[in-house]
């Protein structure tokens, strides 16, 4: 749970301090402050999983919810089939009905913690667009929706015109998914009294299309408010690493791995997503911000930016796993890691085999084991590191170059960890 908010603050005053406001309608300030709005975000259900760059619009519906609005999740089953254009730069590949209704299950899944749905005054709702969607006639659309669309209005959104611009140019079946997105606000708005869309600042043009529909038909005023798309300080695309998306799902990004993802974070990014994904109070953040230009080497803001996102997505439970195997990583206590959980946090080590058979008995020379392992490029390298203090055999140092490793040094009778230095790692696996 979050902690209680600020008396004194307003929803959007939190929002821009927290830097997520990149664009709002004009009156959604005085109207946030005045009344308890009903608001939504759609979520994409291409994967099966939400990923870290779907945080920030989660975290702006749980902060919506606790400043007292109605929150709404559409997972886009319906507009899932044709596929978003906006922010990419070639077409989808369209989804079948049952890989939709697999991903749906799990968005549903990933949600559900972050949100509260047993709230009294203002429980969180989940709704699948293709409820209403899937059942409209095709005349029917175009008549009672796309008849308040002209051409030259579609042309004119942004990420329609960046799409036209590209080779791929758009298809007809993306072209027509911000009516989709605009009638899907519009049922919104007859169902539930929706009158705010939030999402990435790319999804402008779609919103305020949904916003003009709603003033069309219904002579009201409906709102918009997107978020900055989030980036890293090194120009890299948030949420990417060497080997692959950042997942929500456990099963595709273990809590160990989602946690050194954020303790990895920049110095330079660090404040900025410690507002963007976590509870913490300005004070705070404040705090830790100033630790990061007195004292960056302790990490403090990164300890905290894993601890806290951590915690929120996967539980206590596994950031205290999380957390024993980062400790055990560096530490010597690797040994208590089960083989699970060593291959997890030495997933991106490079990994080496060797027959059961040569470490029996005396086994072999530290020394040639290093070469095997690719740790050092030759025995002679090998002594020098071993002479200065480098390597470590399941995490103790070796001192002496001629100790042999048997057996008895395999981890649950099936690993042995090599390290050089304090980063350089690598994995060897027995074979009968």
């Amino acid at each position: 749970m979050s902690p209680e908010r600020n008396s004194q603050t307003t929803l959007l005053e939190d929002f821009r301090w927290r830097g997520i406001v990149y664009q709002a309608s004009e009156g959604l300030d005085a109207l946030a402050e005045r009344e308890k709005l009903t608001g939504y975000i759609g979520f994409d259900p291409s994967a099966a999983s939400l990923h870290v760059g779907s945080l920030l619009p989660v975290m702006a519906l749980a902060r919506f919810q606790k400043y007292g609005h109605r929150p709404i999740a559409i997972v886009g089953g319906g507009t899932g089939m044709v596929g978003d254009p906006s922010g990419k730069s070639a077409e989808r590949p369209l989804l079948t009905l049952q890989q939709i209704e697999e991903n749906l299950q799990g968005l549903r899944r990933q949600l559900e913690p972050l949100l509260d749905f047993h709230a009294k005054e203002n429980p969180a709702r989940i709704v699948n667009n293709a409820d209403w969607l899937a059942p409209i006639g095709l005349m029917d659309f175009l008549r009672d929706t796309g008849k308040y669309f002209t051409v030259n209005y579609m042309l004119s959104k942004e990420s329609v015109k960046r799409r036209l611009d590209s080779e791929e140019g758009i298809s007809f079946t993306e072209f027509s998914y911000m009516l989709l997105q605009a009638y899907d606000f519009l049922v919104l708005h007859d169902r539930y009294q929706c009158v705010l869309q939030m999402g990435g600042s790319d999804q402008w043009g779609n919103i305020t299309a949904g916003m003009d529909l709603i003033k069309r038909l219904r002579r009201a005023q409906a709102h918009g408010l997107v978020f900055p798309l989030v980036t890293t300080a090194a120009g890299t695309k948030f949420g990417k690493t060497e080997a692959g998306t950042v997942w929500l799902d456990p099963k595709l990004t273990s809590p160990y791995r989602f946690y050194q993802f954020w303790f990895n974070t920049d110095d330079r990014d660090a404040g900025t997503y410690l507002k963007f994904f976590t509870w913490l109070s300005r004070e705070a953040v404040t705090e830790l911000e100033q630790a990061l230009r007195t004292a960056p080497e302790s990490r403090a803001a990164q300890l905290r930016l894993a601890r806290e996102v951590t915690r929120q997505v996967h539980g206590e439970s596994a950031l205290a796993r999380a957390e024993k195997a980062s400790k055990a990583l560096f530490g010597e206590e690797i040994g208590t890691l089960t083989p699970e959980e060593l291959l997890d946090v030495l997933n991106e080590a490079p990994c080496s085999r060797i027959e059961n058979a040569k470490l029996q008995g005396a086994g072999m020379s530290i020394v040639d084991f290093c070469v095997l392992a690719g740790l050092a490029a030759s025995k002679g390298e090998a002594r020098r590191l071993i002479d200065g203090g480098g390597v470590y055999l399941n995490n103790r140092r070796i001192s002496e170059a001629t100790k042999g490793v048997t057996v008895d040094d395999a981890l649950h009778g099936k690993f042995v960890v090599l390290r050089r230095g304090q980063k350089e790692f690598r994995l060897i696996a027995l074979e009968t």
